[in-house]
């Protein structure tokens, strides 16, 4: 029943998906009446399949279907907290195609890997936490990603002289300030749920691989990852940066996030199937 209530709530966010493309033609409110309701019972349904493919199906949380489905998961997760702390939803523009093709790609590459056949380092609660709490970062990092692209685009349209008509998707943001505390709240909220993730999952990677862990390519492009991250907030409590100076620092931080997640096709550590063949 997992993987039904999983093609369900792909189904659901297909809906979110064709919202966005009708924001891009300027036609998104009719379609907003029935897609923000749709991916609301999705998330349900998302959540009641991630439990089960846990609790039955006895996925390792480290298989790439199960990290694939947790992102789209925490992805939606921060877009409902958006969506009721600023009455916006435009932010969906971005989120809803993610969270749409991330589901759906976990659900086409799905191969189970059995309890069985899996070391218990890999089935631990550690792995486990540092796996969300990383994937809870990497949401809140494209969330303020989003926000930014969102903040250059408005800025630019009420810069111009020419803003172009009332019903185009600029029309419909947010104001300025509200863009720029969106990504600021997002940095603010994925911080320590990165920096959590990257220290639990040191603790599981030195009981599997010593310290031999460090060295790996994924890892170091992580820990610079959290650097970028950690020097663009300081940029805003210090310097108070704000505004385009912000956003662009954001963008910059997610390119860097962009290029770790990339590291995956090159490491050790984190290419669960090679680490179990050897």
């Amino acid at each position: 029943m997992a993987l039904v209530w999983l093609w369900v709530a792909v189904c659901l966010y297909g809906l979110g998906l064709a919202y966005s493309l009708a924001l891009l033609a300027n036609r998104g409110e009719r379609i907003a009446r029935v897609a923000i309701p749709a991916v609301s019972l999705g998330l349900v349904f998302h959540f009641v399949s991630l439990v089960e493919f846990i609790v039955h199906e006895q996925l390792t949380p480290a298989s790439i279907e199960y990290s694939e489905s947790l992102l789209a998961f925490a992805l939606m997760v921060l877009f409902m907290i958006v969506r009721v702390r600023y009455k916006t939803t435009s932010h969906g523009m971005f989120v809803f195609p993610l969270a749409f093709f991330l589901t759906f790609a976990s659900i086409i590459a799905r191969r189970p890997l059995h309890l069985e056949d899996i070391s218990p380092v890999f089935r631990s609660w550690w792995l486990f936490a540092h796996i969300a709490l990383i994937f809870t970062g990497y949401a809140a990092l494209f969330l303020s990603f989003g926000a930014s692209l969102l903040y250059l685009l408005q800025a630019s349209r009420l810069k111009s002289k020419n803003p172009g008509p009332r019903e185009g998707l600029a029309s419909r943001l947010p104001a300025l300030e509200v863009l720029d505390e969106i990504g600021y709240r997002a940095l603010l909220l994925g911080f320590p749920f990165m920096t959590l993730g990257l220290v639990m999952g040191a603790v599981v990677a030195q009981a599997r691989f010593g310290s031999t862990y460090f060295t790996d390519p994924k890892v170091m492009l992580s820990l610079l990852m959290w650097a970028v991250y950690m020097v663009l907030l300081y940029t805003r409590w210090s310097s108070g940066w704000r505004g385009r100076r912000a956003a662009y620092l954001a963008t910059f931080a997610f390119l860097a996030a962009l290029v770790a997640w990339g590291a995956n096709y090159f490491s050790y550590v984190h290419n669960v199937e090679r680490v179990l063949r050897s």
